[in-house]
């Protein structure tokens, strides 16, 4: 056994770690941010960790290119993932809201009702546009 498999050992062992600490974050934690928080960032390092390993113990650039192409799709799926299930959870009140420190969301909300409450006010057989005119012709 030399260092260099010691220390894919090691890193299969620290992938191994934060995967677990990712699913008892997702267990533990009492709301929904928080365990999509555990659920997403200890798991991303830890796949990157093992790809690590793949990568140190075999070094080819077909393993590479493979290693880099999951590692990209990965990290552009997994936050969008979490704002959906984020955004999802909110609208169907699952998120306990007084843990929030700045309410984004729902402030974007009742603006955007606000804006479509005065868009339908005065237009009558028409298609309300950008300018706030009524277009009779769509």
């Amino acid at each position: 056994m030399n260092l260099a498999e010691i220390g894919i050992g090691a890193l299969i062992l620290l992938s191994g770690f934060l995967s677990m600490a990712a699913g008892i974050g997702a267990l533990r934690f009492p709301d929904v941010l928080t365990r999509l928080h555990a659920a997403t960032k200890p798991q991303v390092l830890g796949l990157a960790v093992v790809l690590l390993a793949i990568v140190l113990r075999v070094p080819s650039w077909g393993v590479v290119t493979t290693v880099v192409l999951i590692m990209t799709f990965q990290l552009l799926t997994q936050p969008m993932t979490a704002h959906m299930l984020g955004r999802a959870a909110y609208r169907t009140d699952a998120l306990r809201r007084d843990l929030l420190i700045e309410d984004d969301l729902g402030r974007d909300i009742a603006e955007h009702e606000h804006d479509e409450d005065d868009d339908e006010g005065g237009v009558e057989g028409g298609v309300a546009r950008s300018d706030g005119r009524a277009d009779a012709d769509r």
